[in-house]
């Protein structure tokens, strides 16, 4: 008899750890927490396991998908860092790009500009060459007197007149002040036009020094050509110092 029991107690021992084991396999399928209840063997199952951070993973790979998908059909980055950071970097791609735009305006000024040098500077290399008496231009002894000017020693620098010099030059600023110029994607381009107007004002000082202190005499069609070049250097040296020399910038 005694026997008979001991045996039927391992049986029922054996039962209930099968039962725990079949039940703690459950909980963990189902992602739900298995607890034995005190003094009875017997397995009680528990509510399901929420990992930290909220939901669980399928649930959260699902918003995931449907935050990504909402962004793309509106055309835009998804909620949260990403967005954030576009909305950092937008401006300041527009803002470098507005900044460092030359305006329309300054580029047909100078290319204006430069024709209307080219302008003067062709008729003034005619009347030296056919020795005409320049239209509009006192030849009376004083202040103006464009003959005194044209002929003089100082009418050739190296050899070559003055006049020929200011047509090659301007000749030159109206390719490289014209607005595909301005708008061109190589840096040298930018460069030459700033160098070759300082060497432009350093001939024209030279000229200025010549015809008042030498020759003391002016002429009137040299002053506009003066003044045409200060005018161009002025105007581009600004619109170094506004936009820079970097012309992979330069939109209009």
């Amino acid at each position: 008899m005694t026997a008979s029991k001991s045996s039927r107690a391992r049986n029922a021992r054996a039962q209930a750890n099968s039962a725990r084991n079949r039940n703690a396999a459950a909980g963990r399928g189902n992602g739900s927490a298995a607890a034995t209840k005190p003094g009875t063997g017997v397995a009680v199952k528990t509510g399901p396991v929420v990992k930290a951070g909220g939901g669980n993973s399928s649930t959260g790979r699902s918003d995931a998908g449907q935050t990504r998908a909402a962004a793309t059909r509106d055309g835009g980055p998804p909620r949260g860092g990403s967005r954030a950071q576009a909305m950092r970097e937008e401006p300041a791609d527009v803002a470098s790009a507005a900044g460092t735009a030359v305006p329309r305006w300054l580029q047909l000024t100078t290319f204006i500009l430069a024709l209307a040098g080219l302008g003067v500077s062709t008729y003034l290399t005619i009347a030296h060459f056919t020795e005409s008496t320049l239209a509009g231009c006192s030849e009376k002894a004083g202040l103006v007197n464009c003959t005194k000017v044209t002929t003089s020693a100082q009418s050739y620098v190296f050899g070559i007149p003055v006049a020929v010099l200011g047509l090659v030059f301007f000749l030159f600023m109206v390719a490289i002040m014209s607005p595909w110029a301005w708008r061109s994607a190589r840096r040298e381009v930018h460069l030459i036009r700033i160098a070759s107007l300082a060497a432009g004002i350093g001939l024209v000082l030279y000229l200025l020094y010549a015809e008042l202190f030498i020759i003391g005499s002016i002429c009137l069609y040299c002053t506009s050509v003066h003044v045409i070049t200060f005018a161009l250097f002025a105007l581009t040296a600004f619109a170094a110092a506004m936009w820079g020399l970097d012309p992979a910038r330069q939109s209009s």
